[in-house]
């Protein structure tokens, strides 16, 4: 009876494993399909068309350009591989700015016509109208339909879904706001945890070391949305003082929220891992007549410095995919930060703050689905490197 109960409890422990490796590889799979959907999207909105004169040379435009152009930050074509030639840029909203609802008709029946006759007569003329009325139009030119490339998406600095005529799909300005951040957080949180931790296993008698463990791993309890609350109300007003910033939602506020949110982290790894250095070692460094911070110094922490590097790594993975704290403190600016006190914004913190706009299916959808792909190649490469450094860890110490 023994024997049949243990196979039971080893078959339902198997079967749980089994799926929830197949559950993981299913959300993957997913993640990936709706990610890389992207890049088969037109650049312009579904069912628009942009149209030029039979003597324009150009044939296609890619999404910069577009914006360029209906931003009017271009205003020639020949900027663009067209003829020297002003831009005039037509929108279907214009309609009714150059035709009359008599010309256009009741239902917009000659809204076709109309069209072709403005394209026609305008040798520097872009019109972005719906699909429908140009279709069947010969006498204007149709730009080839453009669709969103990988360096558009991977090498982009603008971060901008629903624009039209053409969404901005550039991942820089989110990669490198999510780095900023991180590495600034890691920067202001190592110094401190590193000494908290020192502390801990190496100055501070047994009683302390029991009252302050369970409140440092107690921090790792607090809700992300807690920390985020503390850093609008206390971090952000005191940085717009003190810096005098015109705001204070900045990529340093959420630096500061998120060292002190990596603190448990590289504070108790650390901890354990110096804890781990033989009492033979420390005891002959002594011996030899080092002091006690020497011996900490050239004995204790060379030894623990996998551990220790581990603790970083870690509390890299805790800032990097943080997301409400974030959000809530860093200004949410889509933009290539150029100091530590711009506002920014990260890959989390769009995920989140963009999916339940997005229309299911649609290039924006997508979009965040691909950031979701970046965003678990860097998890995967953060946990492969702690991975790497535990073994590391392990051979040595068993050495």
């Amino acid at each position: 009876m023994k024997k049949f109960l243990e196979k039971i409890v080893t078959g339902i422990i198997t079967c749980s494993g089994f799926l929830t490796s197949v559950i993981i590889l299913l959300i993957v799979l997913f993640l990936f399909s709706e990610g890389f959907g992207l890049f088969s999207q037109k650049t312009i909105e579904e069912g628009y068309a942009l149209v030029v004169n039979t003597d324009n040379p150009v044939d296609e435009l890619n999404a910069k350009q577009i914006k360029e152009i209906f931003d009017e930050d271009v205003t020639n074509w020949k900027d663009v591989g067209g003829n020297d030639e002003n831009i005039t840029v037509f929108r279907f909203d214009d309609m009714q700015k150059h035709f009359t609802d008599e010309q256009l008709g009741a239902n917009y029946e000659n809204a076709g016509k109309c069209i072709e006759a403005l394209v026609g007569g305008d040798k520097g003329i872009i019109a972005f109208v719906p699909e429908t009325f140009v279709k069947d139009v010969e006498t204007v030119k149709q730009l080839e339909e453009h669709h969103v490339s990988m360096s558009e998406v991977f090498f982009g600095d603008e971060w901008f879904p629903t624009a039209t005529p053409a969404a901005q799909f550039g991942f820089v300005p989110l990669v490198l706001g999510t780095v900023w951040v991180t590495v600034f957080a890691i920067l202001f949180a190592l110094p401190f945890g590193l000494a908290v931790s020192i502390y801990m296993s190496e100055v501070a008698n047994e009683r302390m070391r029991k009252i302050l463990k369970p409140v440092i791993e107690l921090l790792n309890g607090i809700p992300s949305v807690v920390y985020g609350f503390f850093g609008l109300i206390v971090i952000v007003p005191l940085l717009q003082d003190v810096f005098g910033l015109p705001v204070g939602e900045s990529g340093l506020a959420g630096a500061i929220v998120l060292a002190i949110m990596a603190l448990p982290t590289i504070i108790t790894v650390s901890q354990d891992a110096m804890l781990n250095c033989p009492r033979s070692q420390r005891e002959a460094s002594l011996a030899l007549g080092a002091s006690k911070w020497q011996t900490i110094y050239k004995v204790v922490m060379p030894y623990s410095v996998s551990g220790i590097t581990s603790a970083v790594v870690l509390g890299i993975g805790r800032a990097f995919g943080e997301t409400m704290a974030v959000l809530m403190v860093t200004g949410n600016a889509a933009v290539i930060p150029l100091s530590i006190t711009d506002p920014l914004r990260t890959i989390p913190a769009t995920i989140a703050a963009e999916l339940g706009e997005a229309p299911a299916g649609g290039p924006h959808y997508q979009s965040l689905f691909l950031l979701g792909v970046v965003l678990f190649f860097i998890t995967l490469i953060i946990n492969s490197s702690v991975e790497y450094i535990s073994s590391r860890n392990k051979v040595q110490a068993n050495q």
